[in-house]
């Protein structure tokens, strides 16, 4: 096996070498200088939960400016309505049930997976992740979760996932404050209890020594952006993962936002609203830091969420986001717990606001990205994600491919297309109805476009659809079983 994975990384090498030297035979010298890239992920964010989307009390004005002057999807989609898998769609292009992560906290991204920071490290790019990790181990003899979490096994940092610097968490911490001892802000008994701070920050490979203070989004930031300042200092093109932590529990509301915007409200909600506008912050700053150095043209900038809003079947404690009138939230593959926002920005493709209501999903940052640099990845690799280029220059307003969906937490399996979307709901564990009592039908077709909220299933109505969708979402389902077996390696 460790042969097979060095073989690979060998011709991934070579071929990288090679379409470079094609590109650069090729070149009159007016071809356009590679893209610098920052993947931004907020961590359960619901889709309504910013300004841009209709939220009438959080305020998120530097997203906001940012929907207004990129691409804004309202149809965007987290590969998964939970953390970990949505995150190695991010980088893989794949379906999470491809590459073995199917739920939080479970497997690690495969070393035989070909993913975006690989990629870009072999085309002389600065790689670089900041944040929440949550794709494998940071230490093979601990995990922030104990045991189970299988350490030894699941061992996989961003540094041996091709990232040159890395400042990140196993998992999620507190949104302020994150060292801080107490049980509002610890989300592991291993630090909190035991004093262990490999639970907590990591800097490639080495754990923290002082303890950091203050907004955990500014943090973050406060760490990616001099990596992108000492990229440009050195004219290489920069790929910047940032994943914050806001607003996952543990949820502690930023003091100043809370004074000032959202005081009037219950304190749930000031914590909540609070540290979405922190984060937001830090988006602004960004975009201004961008600009400052002169990149922010050429600078391809994504936003969204990992997965819908916490809770269930509506906000609990200080998890107050929303998915606004959309079914579900996190854990469903109804449309709260996958559609999200999504955002991308990059002035020199996208040379004015679109706002388009076609399906887009995390899987297709990778195609899209590869399309940018002229990689093509192997024909006998499946990637579920579709280049975005041609949409973000406006020459193209449908996605012209289904997108799979599975999640065995509620035995749920989707397809979704331009306009309908079919749910399979299988076995004793199908979720219940909304008043928690009638099990739900087996199978389900919603008009996505006219119906939403998913109210209305329509599947008796039109059977010609069903078998169709129903066909696709089977062969779907056994190509990422081929796939999880190792044959795409």
């Amino acid at each position: 096996m460790k042969q097979m994975m060095n073989t690979r990384k060998l011709m991934l090498g070579a071929s990288l070498l090679a379409m470079s030297a094609q590109m650069a035979v090729a070149s009159t010298g007016t071809k356009q200088k590679n893209p610098n890239v920052i993947l931004i992920m907020a961590d359960d964010l619901g889709w309504a939960d910013t300004g841009y989307n209709g939220h009438p009390r959080i305020k998120t004005p530097h997203l906001d400016d940012m929907a207004q002057n990129g691409v804004q999807f309202n149809r965007f989609y987290a590969a998964a309505p939970v953390c970990s898998p949505t995150r190695g769609s991010c980088l893989t292009g794949r379906n999470p049930y491809r590459y073995g992560i199917p739920g939080a906290n479970a497997g690690h991204l495969k070393a035989e997976e070909v993913n975006l920071a690989e990629v870009m490290k072999a085309e002389g790019y600065r790689t670089g992740h900041f944040g929440k990790w949550h794709l494998g181990t940071l230490f093979s003899d601990f995990s922030g979760k104990g045991d189970k979490r299988n350490p030894k096994s699941n061992h996989m940092t961003p540094g041996m996932a091709g990232f040159d610097e890395w400042f990140s968490s196993e998992f999620a911490i507190a949104t302020y404050d994150p060292y801080k001892k107490d049980k509002e802000h610890s989300h592991s008994k291993f630090y909190l209890e035991d004093d262990d701070r490999r639970a907590i920050y990591v800097e490639n490979g080495k754990p923290m020594e002082e303890d950091l203070t203050g907004c955990d989004s500014k943090i973050i930031m406060d760490r990616a952006i001099p990596f992108i300042e000492d990229a440009v200092k050195q004219d290489k093109p920069f790929f910047t993962v940032i994943w914050f932590h806001a607003p996952h529990t543990p949820i502690v509301g930023h003091p100043k936002y809370m004074k000032e915007l959202y005081s009037d409200l219950p304190e749930a909600n000031q914590h909540f609203n609070s540290v979405v506008t922190a984060l937001d912050a830090q988006v602004g700053r960004l975009r201004k830091k961008l600009k400052e150095l002169g990149v922010a043209e050429n600078t391809m900038v994504c936003f969204t969420s990992d997965n819908g809003p916490e809770g269930n079947p509506g906000p609990r404690g200080r998890s107050q986001g929303t998915a606004g009138k959309l079914r579900g939230r996190k854990r469903s593959l109804y449309e709260g717990g996958i559609r999200v926002p999504g955002i991308i920005e990059w002035p020199a493709v996208a040379k004015q606001h679109l706002e388009l209501d076609m399906p887009a999903v995390t899987s297709d940052y990778f195609p899209t990205v590869c399309e940018a640099l002229g990689y093509k990845m192997e024909s006998d690799r499946p990637i579920d994600g579709v280049s975005l280029i041609d949409i973000l220059k406006g020459k193209q307003q449908k996605r012209n491919k289904h997108i799979g969906f599975q999640y065995n937490g509620h035995k749920q399996k989707v397809m979704i297309g331009e306009r309908y979307k079919l749910v399979k709901n299988e076995g004793k564990a199908r979720p219940k109805s909304d008043n928690g009592s009638t099990p739900i039908a087996a199978v389900e077709l919603y008009d996505i476009v006219n119906d939403p909220s998913e109210t209305k299933n329509i599947a008796s109505n039109h059977p010609e659809i069903v078998k169709s969708m129903m066909k696709e979402l089977k062969a779907f389902v056994e190509s990422c079983a081929h796939s999880n077996a190792g044959e795409d390696y």
